[in-house]
């Protein structure tokens, strides 16, 4: 089933966080845009790119505001996953965790995790085009800077690569991250040596892990729901003559399992 832009969303705490940096760059955002991100746990794609593009139209001539804004980003900005986490053992447990629960943060891109030999790549894989360069930037920002905070300063990435051209000076995108970067890359990527990966976070619990991990499960299956009724109320918009049957052979299933779906 192929989702569609209405039925993206993202976690309304990394929306504050956008907020407070495009207000802090004496830009404005209006009224029913706030009253939309105070009023559920999540915000809809149109609204957050709306959003990016104000953020973008506060910041002109400087290019690394969007890196600037992913390596301010703290744990408690990715809703439950960034307590699923920080309450991990090792580095890798996180990556995985990550790559798993990225969805609750905002469901229009993905991680994965690509061992390369001695060094691992975790990749990310956005669905979106608009600002797509200054977002792909403040995510590869928030995960460098996360990693070396759950760490107590000890990870240290080999690399950072990007897809896109470069928007600044090299030196400038190293002394942020802490890193050498490189850009017009075939992905986008945080690279690490495998080594990292066993290195302990410094808040790890287990009994809270598990804990969380069964709420952040219940989050996306209730996103996975929110994502069929969207994709539901397009085709009956669109196709206002189609039943259940038709409606459910678009999306790949039955009448019936697309009943239980949205029981």
């Amino acid at each position: 089933m192929e989702n569609t832009r209405e039925s993206f969303s993202v976690t309304a705490r990394f929306t504050r966080a956008l907020v407070e940096a495009i207000t802090r760059q004496g830009g404005t955002v209006p009224d029913e845009m706030r009253q939309a991100m105070d009023q559920g746990a999540r915000v809809d794609m149109a609204r957050q790119e709306a959003l990016w593009a104000l953020f973008v139209e506060a910041c002109p001539g400087e290019p690394l505001a969007a890196l600037r804004l992913g390596t301010d980003l703290q744990a408690g900005h990715l809703d439950i996953v960034g307590m699923l986490l920080l309450s991990c053992d090792t580095l890798g447990d996180a990556l995985e965790v990550l790559t798993e629960y990225a969805p609750i943060i905002g469901d229009n891109a993905r991680f994965e995790i690509a061992p390369q030999g001695a060094q691992v790549q975790l990749r990310y894989l956005p669905d979106y085009a608009l600002c797509r360069e200054q977002r792909v930037e403040a995510v590869m920002g928030c995960v460098a800077g996360l990693a070396r905070w759950m760490t107590n300063g000890r990870f240290a990435p080999r690399e950072i690569l990007f897809s896109h051209g470069v928007r600044a000076e090299p030196a400038d995108y190293e002394a942020l991250l802490g890193c050498p970067v490189r850009f017009g890359q075939a992905v986008n990527a945080v690279v690490m040596d495998t080594s990292a990966l066993g290195q302990g976070i410094v808040q790890a619990g287990g009994a809270l892990h598990l804990h969380l991990r069964a709420l952040a499960d219940d989050m996306l299956a209730s996103l996975a729901q929110d994502s069929v009724s969207a994709r539901v109320q397009q085709l009956i918009r669109e196709h206002p003559r189609w039943g259940k049957e038709r409606i459910g052979e678009q999306l790949g299933m039955s009448g019936r399992h697309l009943n239980r779906k949205l029981a």
